[in-house]
């Protein structure tokens, strides 16, 4: 579609929204300040470059496929995410795990790391003019192979995690002052076991207890806001998982920590969506990463579904979009890599988009007014507006390629750059 014809349409469009009370104009300029956290290990799925054999192993995490074009060091795996920025409308951030350093193919142990392992993303965010978010990496690593680390009932073990999430926040803490944007750091560990244990009480006491130690260092939130996910099950952790919703929620709210609702760690009828106005009666911010669950796997590609519509809905509804950060969470192997990061971006755009373009004011006077058949009525009737020509014009005034225009430009990329590193 030429921009000629775009236009056309979205004025059309906007005359649509407009009799429904909703300005076009400002939802566009809200869309504009959502920033996406990018999932730095989606590019080369969850290897990381601690050595030259590095790669995913254990943690109650699985990738499956094997398509051409992985990232093999950072050099590629940030040609990859500046090729998936140039096809996303806004700015957006990078979020990193611990392993994605810059380690001079040395061994650096886990509790070694340095912010200076990490100078390289600073000068490349810099010069991108992006942000970046951080996790420790808990996982594919000797001392995680019993299933425990901060819950683990060998102290050597414990301490040495505990010491490796300090310096994640360290490491954290410098970003947001190099960069000037509070850097979001999550813990996510993989403790748990595959059959029922007896002392569920003495790990979650040590967790308790080892997140007390790690938080003690206190940071100004202006460099880091700290955040704990949880999870349902893991491959080796499906009867006990130590960190469940819970313990981390209840901790959160208790210590002023965001809580992260990724929407592929709960039960499949379990909705993140509902949990969005409950969580932020008692905690500031809520982390999402957004993710698409398939049967027991939590970490397909994110597609426009109900799933995601209601928890952007339900976002845009709280007045929330300040207090809610958004990362994306999910690998896949099987397909071409960028293509995965643009389409899964794109879609949790559209949803943001298709929330803001709702008319609030009329579904909520009928809501009040008890006039549920037009509730009703007109959330089916904004299913058939045009919010993709909406959608089209904000990649347009972003310099974006607009609908299914990217395909191309991802092949030309995997023809000319992802291909010739398939050995």
């Amino acid at each position: 579609m030429n921009e000629k014809k775009i236009k056309s349409a979205y004025q059309l469009a906007k005359e649509e929204y407009d009799s429904l009370g909703v300005d076009v104009k400002q939802v566009i300029s809200k869309l504009g300040n959502i920033s996406l956290s990018l999932h730095c290990w989606q590019g080369d799925d969850v290897g990381g470059f601690e050595t030259p054999d590095s790669g995913l192993s254990g943690g109650g995490i699985q990738v499956t496929g094997n398509y051409p074009g992985k990232a093999g060091n950072v050099s590629e795996l940030r040609s990859d995410l500046e090729k998936v920025l140039s096809l996303l409308p806004g700015k957006h951030r990078i979020n990193l795990h611990a392993i994605y350093g810059e380690f001079g193919n040395k061994r650096v142990d886990r509790d070694e790391i340095r912010p200076d392992h990490f100078q390289g993303w600073i000068y490349w965010a810099r010069a991108n003019k992006l942000k970046l978010d951080f996790n420790p990496t808990l996982f594919s690593h000797p001392k995680a192979d019993t299933g425990f680390t901060l819950s683990s009932k060998n102290e050597s073990v414990r301490k040495f995690w505990i010491e490796h999430v300090k310096r994640c926040r360290e490491i954290g803490e410098y970003f947001g002052l190099e960069l000037d944007s509070s850097c979001v750091h999550n813990i996510w560990i993989p403790d748990g076991t595959k059959d029922t244990p007896v002392d569920r009480y003495g790990h979650r006491s040590l967790l308790k207890e080892s997140l007390d130690e790690i938080f003690e260092y206190g940071i100004p939130e202006k460099y880091l806001k700290d955040s704990v996910e949880s999870k349902l099950f893991g491959i080796g952790s499906e009867s006990f998982v130590v960190g469940s919703y819970d313990f981390y929620l209840a901790y959160a709210a208790k210590n002023n920590k965001m809580i992260c609702l990724d929407n592929g760690h709960f039960h499949p009828t379990e909705s993140v969506g509902d949990k969005i106005s409950s969580c932020l009666q008692f905690v500031n911010e809520i982390l999402l990463h957004l993710t698409r669950g398939v049967r027991w796997d939590s970490d397909h590609v994110v597609t426009m579904n109900d799933e995601i519509l209601l928890i952007a809905q339900e976002v845009v509804r709280s007045d929330a979009l300040s207090r809610v950060h958004i990362g994306l969470d999910f690998f896949d192997a099987s397909i071409n890599r960028v293509g995965a990061y643009v389409v899964g971006a794109r879609a949790a755009l559209k949803s943001f988009l298709y929330a803001l373009l709702e008319p609030k004011d009329i579904l909520l006077k009928y809501e009040e007014e008890g006039r549920n058949f037009e509730r009703l009525a007109l959330l089916e009737e904004m299913k058939t507006k045009p919010f993709g020509v909406v959608w089209n014009y904000y990649c347009l005034k972003n310099g974006v390629i607009p609908d299914e225009g990217y395909i191309c430009e991802i092949r030309k990329y995997e023809n000319e750059v992802l291909l010739k590193r398939w050995k």
